[in-house]
């Protein structure tokens, strides 16, 4: 089954008097959360202010962050130059961030968000995720799941002026319900992994269904250097499958950004991550990119031979994570 249409993707990355649009599926505020973004996880700090300011000055309007990345401060230098340099204000651009899992104490998370903006030079962020449904004792490391007090404890953030919209990442569908049936503001975005070897279609739907905004991050997949890349024998790399590269040849493309322009036509954000200037600029061209409906056939294709998922720290911190999704 389809999730959205060929013709949502001609919507999506529609062309508007010569510029570029990144158009969203919600618009709760003056500024939409656009579906094409940068991410700046493992973006290595020796020139990440360099990278997020050639990104705004490319053109992204969103940039997602997170405290548990460790760059904030080298990625708010660049948001300050890119936004000098592409002549925006601070409300043209959409901004995510994340609360780390040692701040889920309830009277932590306001500290955890003040430092988030402090790094970032920003007076406010326009979405504050809960990074993980797991709560970390700062003293001992241990971990347990713990997110309902947390998630009370960033809707009362909503009334400082500080946040504009507040969200989830990598929570279950027990979890994701649990916490609406016990709190008063759904998150108004989930973020989580996704790419054609883990599309979990009728999870993603179910967002679409509840008015819930879908970010996809390691939108490519095993290019991302933190899950090792492919081993002999293992699922083959993104970039390099054959059918998506074919795709990319019949579509006038790159396997980069048809892999994105793919998220972006389910109404998914995407928020892919590069150092290097001519990949910045080449996933950003994802925005121009269309493919046929047989395209999508195929992805479909090899999202069923080559499932898999790439982040999914259970084991390690001792918790179950994304039990009822794909690849669990």
């Amino acid at each position: 089954m389809k999730f959205l249409s060929v013709a949502f993707l001609s919507l999506a990355l529609s062309v508007v008097n010569g510029q570029k649009q990144q158009i969203a599926l919600n618009s709760h505020s003056s500024l939409s959360i656009p579906l094409l973004g940068y991410g700046t996880w493992n973006l290595d700090k020796s020139n990440a202010s360099e990278a997020v300011s050639y990104a705004i000055d490319a053109g992204y309007r969103h940039i997602d962050c997170a405290a548990a990345y460790g760059n904030e401060k080298e990625v708010g230098k660049g948001i300050a130059d890119g936004l000098k340099k592409a002549g925006l204000k601070r409300s043209e651009i959409w901004v995510t961030s994340k609360l780390w899992n040692d701040h889920h104490r309830p009277d932590l998370v306001f500290e955890g968000l003040e430092k988030t903006i402090s790094d970032l030079g920003l007076d406010y962020l326009d979405l504050y995720h809960m990074h993980w449904p797991v709560a970390q004792t700062p003293s001992s490391g241990k971990n347990e799941l713990g997110y309902i007090d947390t998630w009370h404890a960033m809707e009362r953030l909503l009334h400082t002026g500080k946040v504009r919209h507040i969200g989830v990442s990598n929570f279950s569908p027990a979890q994701l319900e649990n916490l609406i049936a016990k709190s008063k503001t759904t998150p108004f975005a989930h973020q989580m992994e996704l790419h054609p070897y883990l599309q979990q279609t009728a999870w993603v739907q179910w967002h679409y269904n509840h008015g819930i905004h879908v970010t996809a991050y390691s939108p490519l997949a095993n290019s991302n250097p933190t899950y090792g890349g492919p081993k002999k024998g293992s699922t083959p790399a993104l970039l390099g499958n054959t059918v998506i590269n074919d795709i990319a040849k019949e579509s006038g493309c790159t396997p980069a950004t048809v892999a994105l322009a793919w998220g972006m036509s389910r109404g998914t954000s995407v928020i892919p991550k590069s150092q290097h200037k001519e990949r910045i600029s080449e996933n950003f061209g994802a925005l121009d990119c269309v493919m046929g409906y047989e395209a999508f056939t195929k992805i479909e294709e090899v999202g069923r031979k080559y499932l898999h998922r790439f982040n999914n720290p259970s084991k390690g911190w001792g918790v179950p994570l994304y039990e009822g999704l794909d690849d669990a």
